[in-house]
């Protein structure tokens, strides 16, 4: 297990290293921006997602989903970062809570 913990950061390492050769023209394309843009976009999503609703190996709906949905309509509402936070986290433990 870790192995692969290990060759995972040497590999995110190495590419981040490898950026900072590239020539500075290639990041004025406007095609390259939007693609990072989308990347980023599209992980972090991966990764909302992934801690919402996983359990283990399977998938699972409970507090976390309250918290998730509170916390987006109060971002939709532009609220501070940290008004959503604790917003989330209340929900989450008035679900658990209750349940």
């Amino acid at each position: 297990m870790w192995f692969w913990v290990i060759l995972a950061s040497v590999l995110s390492l190495g590419v981040k290293l490898l950026g900072y050769l590239l020539p500075e023209s290639l990041f004025d394309n406007p095609k390259v921006v939007t693609m990072a843009n989308f990347v980023t976009i599209g992980m972090l999503a991966a990764l909302v997602v992934t801690n919402a609703f996983s359990t283990g190996q399977g998938l699972d709906i409970d507090a976390r989903l309250a918290a998730l949905v509170i916390a987006v309509i109060a971002l939709v509402m532009r609220a501070p970062f940290l008004v959503v936070i604790m917003l989330g986290a209340a929900a989450a433990a008035l679900v658990r809570l209750v349940c």
